[in-house]
C-alpha cells in the first residue's frame, strides 16, 4: 500500500465512534494528539519504553507511541479524558490527587491508566504487583512511594476501609 495514500479508519475512543483518514504509518498518539485533540496521553520518549502515551485498548495497557492507528480499529480505545467518564475524578485519579502523587504531571495519566488496568484485573494487589505493573511508567519527580500508596488507597477503598 502506498504509505502516501490516506485510509478511512473507525476508533472507538473513550465510547465514541471517530471516523476519519490518517495515513496508514501514523501512530495511535498522533491520530489521538492531533486529529483527535486528545492530549493526555503525552508525546516523550517514542520507543515505549517510558509509559507517558500509555492508553488502555480493551482495557489493557498499551504505549500509544508504538501502535499503528490503523491497528487500534475494532477494540475499546480508552485515554485519561474518558476515565471519570463525569465531572468527578474517576477514583484513581482522586487518590493521586489526594497522596501527592501528582507532581509535574508528564507522567500521570500512563500511571493512572496503568492502575486502572492493574485493579480491573487485581482488585487487591500486593506493593510488589503494583511496583510491577508501573514498573513501565518512568516518573521523575515523585519517587513512586506516593504512587504506589495512591493505588493502593484505592484497593483499600474498594475493601470498604482505608
Amino acid at each position: 500500500m502506498d504509505k502516501k495514500s490516506k485510509r478511512l479508519i473507525t476508533l472507538t475512543v473513550n465510547g465514541q465512534e471517530y471516523e476519519l483518514a490518517t495515513y496508514p504509518n501514523r501512530t495511535l498518539l498522533e491520530v489521538l494528539r492531533e486529529d483527535l485533540s486528545l492530549k493526555g496521553a503525552k508525546e516523550a520518549c517514542e520507543d515505549g519504553v517510558c509509559g507517558a502515551c500509555t492508553v488502555l485498548l480493551d482495557g489493557k495497557p498499551v504505549r500509544s507511541c508504538l501502535l499503528l492507528a490503523v491497528e487500534a480499529q475494532g477494540g475499546e480505545i480508552t485515554t485519561i479524558e474518558g476515565l471519570s467518564g463525569g465531572e468527578k475524578p474517576h477514583p484513581i485519579q482522586q487518590a493521586f490527587l489526594d497522596h501527592g502523587a501528582v507532581q509535574c504531571g508528564y507522567c500521570t495519566s500512563g500511571m493512572v491508566l496503568t492502575a486502572k488496568a492493574l485493579l480491573d484485573a487485581n482488585p487487591r494487589p500486593s506493593e510488589k504487583e503494583v511496583l510491577t505493573a508501573i514498573s513501565g511508567n518512568f516518573c521523575r519527580c515523585t519517587g513512586y512511594n506516593k504512587i504506589v500508596k495512591a493505588i493502593s488507597s484505592v484497593k483499600t477503598d474498594r475493601e470498604g476501609g482505608h
